[in-house]
């Protein structure tokens, strides 16, 4: 697809939001691509929210419990491009449960994950909408409150986005970022969650190319 000079819309958690990079401004991924192409890129990405619903504050912050099917409904509509980057949270913070396969309310991960992208395609028929899969992150084996490691969450995004016949940008599989290899960990992802300004640069690389091939 073409990235010159359109508008387009991230909606995600702190990654997108640009924690672990020196400028929330210009450092996360999304600014380096639009950098590169006249491109207008607008950060929805706000840290510790979920995609599923969250009924019970977790963090400690009410603005974390906005979750991502809340918030699509309130972002700017005239987007070209919608990219989708979430799930993390939802495995590490979550109180939702995880699901079953026939839910579709954002009151569990499975359901949410179904309410947003119908949602995505209903009220931007005419942008390309992309999913991302979470990054790898430290410890990611350990069951999450639902019992599940991130990997399943990871599953989940992947074949609902394939329901939806949405593109996956798969971060999961080729970002290169994997923080529980030390020398990785240290040089683009130091608190084994957040890319620091190396590693969005590694991130924009690779989405960047993707987006176009689309």
């Amino acid at each position: 697809m073409k990235l010159d000079g359109i508008k387009a819309n991230f909606l995600g958690d702190s990654i997108t939001a640009g924690s672990g990079t020196t400028d929330a401004a210009t450092k996360p991924f999304h600014a380096l691509i639009a950098a590169r192409h006249g491109m207008t890129a607008r950060n929805y990405g706000i840290g510790g929210t979920r995609i599923s619903r969250q009924y019970v504050c977790t963090t400690g912050y009410p603005i974390h419990d906005h979750d991502f099917c809340m918030r699509i409904e309130e972002m700017d509509k005239d987007a070209d491009l919608l990219v989708i980057f979430g799930g993390t949270n939802d495995y590490g913070h979550g109180a939702a449960p995880f699901g079953e396969a026939s839910d579709r309310t954002p009151d569990t991960f499975i359901g949410a994950c179904h309410h947003l992208f119908r949602r995505a395609l209903e009220l931007y028929p005419d942008a390309k909408i992309v999913v991302m899969t979470p990054l790898h992150r430290c410890h990611e084996q350990a069951p999450s409150r639902c019992g599940h490691p991130l990997s399943d969450y990871v599953q989940v995004i992947r074949d609902v986005a394939s329901m939806y016949s949405l593109p996956v940008i798969d971060l999961w599989s080729i970002s290169g970022i994997q923080p529980e290899v030390d020398i990785i960990k240290e040089k683009y992802c130091p608190d084994g969650l957040h890319p620091n300004d190396l590693g969005h640069v590694k991130m924009a690389d690779i989405i960047e190319v993707a987006l176009l091939s689309m």
